[in-house]
């Protein structure tokens, strides 16, 4: 019995026992709450229902819990059942019963976790958006990393996700990005509000490589030259690094096509015609504390020139007639302003305000030797995404990267990353799975199989514990989703590896020496089986590779 199937027989049992003594059934809540107890001698489950509709219909809390507790008791595969404190009520399964977790996983395989909460949802997940400026750093290493495992998990609950890279090729930044390889190249110093550092200096070699006679064109000419090649080969590269760091976008989209294409002109045009944009001093405003900003926001200056949220508004109204119901931002710890803002501007131009997410993340800092390595991306000295994969491989990147809420700023310790031991936490999660796969090679060589596997005779604790923590899965995955937070996977996958690990160290899983096959080796190889398939799922779900053998 699965923790939904368990959930389901709760919510059944309670409306047919509220329909009996004519109460109202509507007051049960459309999910039921089965959680584990924190201690394990109070049961397998525990359920807080009779606490929270009892006094919609005019019962004592445990009086009801102690009616439930009894009906419940009566139903197949319920070992026992009490009811503790105000009314929480305690169910213990029968070893058979909860057994049936390890058959639901065996035949689900990779579908385990899945789910169609979002079976209805377009969404549109844009992360990194790094500008081509420098090589991915720390800050948007998070963001490759946590973006594309959100975008996993989204997926595996139904949702169509659309991954998106902004292409940040219009404003000051790539004139500033454009004047430091122009410099370089002429062996002339770092313009004061340049960008630094040997990247640089290999860039602008490239571009003398690829035009020679660049440094003779007329100064205009020479600069839009370092501009356009030099901006695609640094795309290019970032674009590199990210695809060997196992994410990808379905989408590039361009900033400067938002001017070229008319679309920041067509969303200021709508903003007049619906009364949300208005002139003063010479500029037109957005009315945008009318939808929950802070503050007015300039969208044209006065100079004529569009401001920089001009683009945002109109990429927000591309987002949405592209026909996505959500649209999901993953920005800086320097964005906070952006949520109200981009929440007002897909309001002021008619779009569902709640239809907009941002996420933001967190500082990043790498330590090393006990101590925090400084970086200055304007003085060259930047640690990138390739620096750290160097330092700790792509498994242990990632997942270092996701293992952390993003509202929490995330020290990264070389030595614990790089270490080949289980203080490590990917390495401990990674070794359970080889570990299980070994378990699966040897169980071949001795003709031990999972067909017809006896789960009644699954009784141990350290058994009971494994499959409970399994049953888990699907609701982390859950969870995960709806709150955007991918680490609950990686947190829930070093719980379940070390689950595994003490049960490993108790329960002898395959026969040893000339000991026989018997049932009990068939039902714990299962149960391991299941393990090694939920580990290699949550693994899936982060982009962390399972691996057979270590």
């Amino acid at each position: 019995m699965t923790p939904g199937n368990l959930a389901s027989l709760i919510k059944t049992t309670a409306h047919d026992l509220l329909a009996s003594r004519s109460l109202d059934t509507s007051v049960l809540p459309d999910e039921v709450t089965v959680e584990r107890p924190r201690n394990p001698e109070h049961g397998d489950y525990a359920t807080n229902l009779a606490m929270k509709v009892a006094g919609k219909v005019g019962m004592n809390p445990r009086a009801l819990a102690t009616e439930l507790a009894d009906e419940l008791g009566k139903a197949d595969g319920i070992d026992e059942v009490s009811v503790a404190g105000p009314g929480f009520i305690n169910i213990r399964l029968a070893a058979d019963a909860q057994g049936q977790m390890v058959a639901a996983i065996l035949k689900a395989g990779e579908q385990f976790g899945t789910g169609d909460d979002y079976a209805d949802q377009n969404v549109n997940l844009e992360f990194v958006s790094a500008n081509p400026t420098g090589p991915i750093h720390l800050g948007g290493t998070r963001w490759a990393a946590v973006g594309d495992a959100l975008g996993r998990i989204l997926t595996a609950r139904g949702a169509k996700v659309t991954r998106e890279y902004y292409f940040n090729d219009h404003g000051r930044q790539i004139d500033r990005f454009a004047r430091s390889l122009e410099a370089a190249a002429q062996g002339l110093p770092t313009p004061e509000d340049g960008y630094g550092g040997e990247y640089i200096n290999d860039i602008a070699a490239k571009v003398v490589a690829m035009v020679p006679d660049v440094l003779e064109q007329p100064d205009a000419q020479r600069l839009e030259t370092f501009r356009a090649h030099g901006v695609d080969l640094m795309f290019g590269h970032i674009k590199q690094s990210l695809h060997e760091f196992g994410t990808d976008f379905d989408v590039y989209f361009h900033e400067n096509s938002l001017f070229e294409d008319g679309l920041v002109d067509q969303a200021i045009a709508k903003l007049k015609d619906n009364g949300n944009l208005y002139e003063a001093d010479g500029a037109w405003w957005l009315k945008s504390t009318d939808f929950g900003d802070d503050k007015d926001r300039v969208v044209i200056k006065s100079d004529g020139d569009a401001a920089y949220i001009a683009g945002d508004i109109a990429y927000a109204d591309d987002k949405f007639g592209r026909g996505f119901d959500l649209c999901i931002y993953m920005l800086g710890a320097d964005h906070h302003g952006y949520i109200a803002r981009l929440r007002a501007a897909a309001a002021a131009l008619g779009h569902d305000p709640e239809a907009v997410e941002v996420l933001i993340g967190q500082m990043v800092n790498l330590v090393k030797d006990g101590k925090t390595v400084r970086m200055s991306k304007r003085a060259g000295t930047v640690i990138t995404l390739d620096d750290l994969v160097g330092a700790i491989g792509i498994d242990a990147a990632r997942y270092v990267m996701i293992r952390s809420s993003v509202d929490q700023n995330l020290d990264v310790d070389l030595d614990l990353w790089a270490a080949q031991d289980s203080n490590n936490p990917v390495y401990y999660v990674q070794y359970g799975h080889a570990r299980l796969c070994s378990i699966a090679r040897n169980a071949d060589q001795l003709g031990v199989t999972v067909d017809h596997a006896d789960y009644g005779l699954l009784t141990h604790d350290r058994e009971g514990t494994l499959i409970r923590t399994l049953g888990e899965f699907p609701a982390v995955v859950q969870a995960a989703a709806q709150l955007r937070e991918p680490h609950r996977v990686a947190r829930y996958a070093e719980e379940l590896a070390g689950v595994f690990h003490r049960f490993y160290d108790t329960c002898q899983i395959l026969p040893r020496g000339d000991e026989e096959a018997n049932s009990l080796h068939s039902a714990r190889l299962a149960l391991a089986m299941a393990t090694r398939q939920t580990l290699a799922n949550a693994l899936g779900l982060l982009g962390v590779t399972a691996p057979e053998r270590m």
